[in-house]
């Protein structure tokens, strides 16, 4: 399935590798395939059985300025709590490709449908989603 995107591998590939930081009271770092019993207590605590990592940063992996990311980013925040989301501050960030870090969220309860749609909106490749069981997986979006 991943060969068939229209995204590079080598962006796959870095996206697979990514850390992705869950900032608030109970700090996590999901990677992608592994199960993870801190989100496993945050989605119990949320009483939700999902959630989406999600960015509004460097649309279609193109770098973009700090201030236009924060912008994004802003405009993200807005539109989740517009919906009424609960989401926890992040960052995602490759332990080693020199890629800046990218503001995210952690959207508790947010399905898999409408986190694609989110994500698709926001012009984002990829999206990392976790359902019951808690281990995120990368949902590519292109």
């Amino acid at each position: 399935m991943l060969s068939d995107s229209a995204i590079p591998q080598d962006v796959i590939q870095a996206y697979l590798e990514t850390h992705y930081h869950v900032h608030g009271n109970t700090p996590a770092t999901l990677k992608v395939g592994e199960a993870n019993p801190v989100l496993s207590a945050l989605h119990e605590a949320a009483g939700v059985a999902c959630s989406a990592y999600i960015t509004a940063c460097n649309p279609f992996s193109e770098e973009q300025e700090p201030a236009r990311n924060a912008e994004l980013q802003q405009a993200l925040a807005e539109t989740l709590r517009q919906r009424g989301l609960r989401y926890i501050d992040g960052i995602g960030q490759h332990p080693a490709n020199g890629w800046p870090g990218e503001a995210s969220y952690l959207v508790l309860g947010l399905g898999l449908d409408d986190a694609k749609a989110l994500g698709t909106q926001l012009g984002q490749n990829a999206i990392v989603w976790s359902g019951a069981d808690a281990v995120p997986r990368l949902i590519l979006l292109r």
